[in-house]
């Protein structure tokens, strides 16, 4: 209870503030300023870097980490890790590919059912961890493990080889490059159609969060999931979505990168469960949960692209890059833990 005659705190996304204070309180201030450095910095040091080419090299990887980073951060919001989602992309082509080569399937039938298996995975990960209460890190590196295993085991089983090729060969898959692998021209220069993915599930992502339901429940389970239980938000269903959410989003980059590159390697997308977590970290996301933005998501994925991009038009060596990388990561929780501090300075 509050005491007669004290003021109860305002919660910092209703109090009225002035405009600065409003900015600095926005969580994607950081990364957005840090795509702005990432920007100037490297397009001072090439002219290719800031031509339309370059961009369009940029924006190619930063769009395939967007993609699952704007679902990953949805998940951490919501006060969950899902240590799985790169993993989760080689499992999704390789049963695509699979399907469609090694068992004559059409494409879109293969492409359908790898979008189940992928929406069946995440539903595991997100009952055991409502149902056992264990932390979701520890289920879904175990789900981690055994995809991983099960990428090469059955791969070696079914091909005889490390990978599926040939996926330009089957039925369908005309109408499938043309939806996840082609291009858009614009001002001449060709740009994949995977941005427009990355465009699309930032905006959708955004508006599920700030304006629906769904994006309170998940702000509120984030924050403390007992009191959004006890005021009847339904936890368990909003935490299995957002574990699903990120499975969806891993089996669209696997799918992109199947139909694009035409053949899937049994290793592909490991490794890249950490990448997604740090661009979410950089675009304002607490690994407490609770807070967090899917648009400075985004621009943490933007920043990765351009940085990756960057230092090989700089023509430096790229094993700089994991340089970059952890010292944005760094900056970025520095930068979250001020605003955080601030925000909460501002409901007093």
């Amino acid at each position: 209870m509050t005491a007669v005659g004290a003021e109860a705190p305002i919660d910092e996304r209703i109090a009225r503030v002035g405009a600065l204070r409003r900015l600095l309180l926005k969580p994607e201030l950081g990364s957005l300023l840090g795509a702005l450095v990432v920007f100037v910095f490297f397009a001072a040091l090439s002219d290719v870097f800031r031509s339309g080419s370059g961009i369009a090299n940029w924006l190619d990887p930063a769009s395939t980490l967007g993609i699952v980073a704007v679902a990953v951060a949805l998940l951490m919001i919501g006060g969950e890790f899902d240590l799985s989602a790169g993993v989760m992309v080689g499992t999704t082509g390789l049963t695509t590919g699979m399907l469609s080569t090694y068992y004559g399937w059409n494409l879109w039938a293969a492409i359908v059912t790898s979008l189940l298996l992928a929406l069946a995975i995440g539903f595991a990960n997100g009952y055991l961890v409502v149902r056992t209460g264990l932390p979701s890190f520890i289920i879904t590196l175990g789900t981690f493990l055994m995809l991983q295993g099960l990428n090469l085991g059955v791969t070696k089983l079914v091909t005889d080889t490390v990978q599926v090729g040939a996926i330009e060969q089957t039925t369908g898959y005309e109408a499938a490059r043309t939806i996840f692998a082609s291009t858009v021209t614009v001002a001449g220069t060709s740009f994949q159609i995977a941005i427009l993915w990355w465009l699309l599930a930032t905006a959708v992502g955004s508006y599920v969060l700030l304006r629906t339901r769904f994006g309170n429940w998940t702000f509120a389970i984030g924050g403390d999931a007992p009191a959004a239980r006890n005021v009847g938000v339904p936890a368990r269903r909003t935490t299995i979505t957002l574990f699903m959410t990120v499975s969806a989003a891993a089996w669209l980059v696997g799918t992109i990168q199947a139909v694009r590159l035409t053949s899937v390697q049994a290793n592909t997308g490991i490794g890249l469960e950490l990448t997604y977590i740090v661009a979410a970290v950089i675009g304002g996301c607490l690994l407490t949960g609770g807070y967090g933005s899917v648009i400075g998501a985004s621009l943490g994925a933007l920043i990765f692209g351009m940085t990756s991009q960057g230092i090989v038009y700089a023509g430096w060596d790229a094993d700089w890059f994991r340089f970059f990388l952890g010292a944005m990561l760094l900056l970025a929780v520095l930068a979250n833990q001020f605003v955080r501090r601030y925000a909460e300075q501002t409901r007093r």
